[in-house]
Protein backbone atom coordinates (compact mmCIF):
# COMPACT_ATOMS: atom_id res chain seq x y z
CA UNK A 1 0.00 0.00 0.00
CA UNK A 2 1.00 3.71 -0.57
CA UNK A 3 -0.38 6.10 1.57
CA UNK A 4 1.66 9.26 -0.51
CA UNK A 5 0.03 11.54 -2.52
CA UNK A 6 1.12 12.80 -5.82
CA UNK A 7 0.64 16.39 -6.27
CA UNK A 8 0.83 18.06 -9.62
CA UNK A 9 -0.75 20.47 -11.45
CA UNK A 10 -3.92 18.14 -11.95
CA UNK A 11 -5.37 16.86 -8.16
CA UNK A 12 -3.72 20.18 -6.63
CA UNK A 13 -3.83 23.49 -8.80
CA UNK A 14 -1.61 26.53 -7.65
CA UNK A 15 -3.23 29.73 -7.91
CA UNK A 16 -4.29 30.90 -10.88
CA UNK A 17 -3.61 34.63 -10.29
CA UNK A 18 -1.62 35.32 -13.56
CA UNK A 19 -3.63 39.02 -14.62
CA UNK A 20 -5.17 42.06 -13.14
CA UNK A 21 -8.61 40.81 -14.64
CA UNK A 22 -8.10 37.83 -12.20
CA UNK A 23 -8.24 40.17 -9.14
CA UNK A 24 -10.82 41.82 -9.53
CA UNK A 25 -12.98 39.05 -10.35
CA UNK A 26 -11.97 38.37 -6.63
CA UNK A 27 -11.98 41.82 -5.17
CA UNK A 28 -15.33 43.39 -6.85
CA UNK A 29 -17.85 41.23 -5.84
CA UNK A 30 -16.32 41.35 -2.09
CA UNK A 31 -16.12 44.95 -2.16
CA UNK A 32 -19.78 45.41 -3.38
CA UNK A 33 -21.10 43.47 -0.69
CA UNK A 34 -18.66 45.53 2.08
CA UNK A 35 -20.60 48.52 0.58
CA UNK A 36 -24.08 46.81 0.66
CA UNK A 37 -23.00 46.30 4.27
CA UNK A 38 -22.11 49.46 5.33
CA UNK A 39 -24.94 51.27 3.63
CA UNK A 40 -26.91 48.85 5.70
CA UNK A 41 -25.17 49.70 9.14
CA UNK A 42 -25.26 53.56 8.32
CA UNK A 43 -28.42 53.30 7.53
CA UNK A 44 -29.55 52.01 11.20
CA UNK A 45 -26.80 54.43 12.71
CA UNK A 46 -29.00 57.06 10.94
CA UNK A 47 -32.24 55.49 12.08
CA UNK A 48 -30.82 55.26 15.62
CA UNK A 49 -29.72 59.11 15.20
CA UNK A 50 -32.90 60.39 14.33
CA UNK A 51 -34.92 57.76 16.80
CA UNK A 52 -32.64 59.59 19.98
CA UNK A 53 -32.68 63.10 18.71
CA UNK A 54 -35.64 64.02 20.36
CA UNK A 55 -36.66 66.72 18.88
CA UNK A 56 -32.91 68.33 18.87
CA UNK A 57 -32.99 70.07 15.27
CA UNK A 58 -29.21 69.75 15.58
CA UNK A 59 -29.03 65.63 15.92
CA UNK A 60 -32.33 65.52 13.40
CA UNK A 61 -29.89 67.37 10.58
CA UNK A 62 -27.17 65.32 11.60
CA UNK A 63 -29.34 61.83 11.16
CA UNK A 64 -30.62 63.63 7.58
CA UNK A 65 -26.73 64.44 6.52
CA UNK A 66 -26.27 60.61 7.52
CA UNK A 67 -28.95 59.34 5.72
CA UNK A 68 -28.07 61.32 2.67
CA UNK A 69 -24.17 60.59 2.88
CA UNK A 70 -25.16 56.68 2.57
CA UNK A 71 -27.87 57.01 -0.03
CA UNK A 72 -25.07 58.46 -2.42
CA UNK A 73 -22.93 55.93 -1.23
CA UNK A 74 -25.24 53.42 -2.48
CA UNK A 75 -25.50 54.92 -5.62
CA UNK A 76 -22.40 55.31 -6.29
CA UNK A 77 -21.76 50.71 -5.59
CA UNK A 78 -24.57 50.46 -7.85
CA UNK A 79 -23.51 52.94 -10.30
CA UNK A 80 -20.42 51.10 -10.96
CA UNK A 81 -21.84 47.70 -10.75
CA UNK A 82 -23.32 48.92 -13.79
CA UNK A 83 -20.40 49.93 -15.16
CA UNK A 84 -18.80 47.37 -15.17
CA UNK A 85 -22.26 45.44 -17.14
CA UNK A 86 -22.04 47.90 -19.47
CA UNK A 87 -18.40 46.94 -20.15
CA UNK A 88 -19.11 43.57 -20.19
CA UNK A 89 -21.68 43.81 -22.82
CA UNK A 90 -19.96 46.13 -25.13
CA UNK A 91 -16.58 44.42 -25.22
CA UNK A 92 -18.60 40.95 -25.22
CA UNK A 93 -16.28 39.51 -22.37
CA UNK A 94 -17.85 36.59 -19.59
CA UNK A 95 -17.05 38.66 -15.97
CA UNK A 96 -18.32 36.10 -13.12
CA UNK A 97 -19.92 39.43 -11.35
Amino acid sequence: MIYALDINETNFPPAKITNLATILNVFIPLLMTAGAIFFLAMLIYAAITFTTAGGNAEKTKKAQKILFSSIIGLVIVISAFLIVKIIEYVLQINLPI
